[in-house]
């Protein structure tokens, strides 16, 4: 890794929440990310949920804010407009998590074929949108063609 001072990766997403109990449900039971320090996070101070992949101490934090906080406008807007969770390695590991999300009634948006991976777009229960992906085998990541390729429908 390279001395130079720079963003070396993305450590951790943390998402506003209306309701904590429904949002760790979806994002620990709907798509099986393991919920970290559950009895612990009260102790924070204030309702939170923290999850991790096992890569680092933890890569999602949720703070719930009340089921009055406004919610994320319709339509273009400057912001977040999505994250990607890398839910395997094969289009198999794919379908099994389109069949995860239809078991628990979760919504499929939309998907694509971007060339160097394999997609599908879901919301949380506060609208948020998540992509759910498997990086292509063998794509060639240093190929600009490849990398800013117009996504193609996906077929798994």
């Amino acid at each position: 890794m390279s001395n130079e001072p720079g963003v070396k990766e993305l450590g951790h997403v943390v998402l506003y929440v209306r309701d904590l109990e429904r949002s760790v449900r979806f994002y620990r039971d709907a798509l099986g990310w393991r919920q970290i320090f559950a009895e612990e996070t009260q102790a924070i101070g204030f309702p939170a949920a923290m999850f991790s992949g096992g890569r680092t101490h933890h890569e999602l934090l949720l703070i719930e804010v009340g089921p009055d906080a406004a919610p994320i406008p319709p339509g273009r807007r400057v912001g977040l407009y999505h994250f990607g969770l890398k839910v395997g390695d094969s289009d198999e590991d794919l379908v099994a998590m389109l069949r995860k999300l239809e078991g628990a009634g979760v919504t499929v948006g939309g998907s694509a074929d971007h060339g160097m991976t394999h997609s599908l777009y879901i919301a949380d229960p506060d609208g948020n949108e998540i992509e759910l992906f498997i990086d292509v085998p063998g794509a060639d990541w240093t190929d600009p063609d490849v990398v800013m390729a117009r996504p193609k429908p996906l077929r798994i």
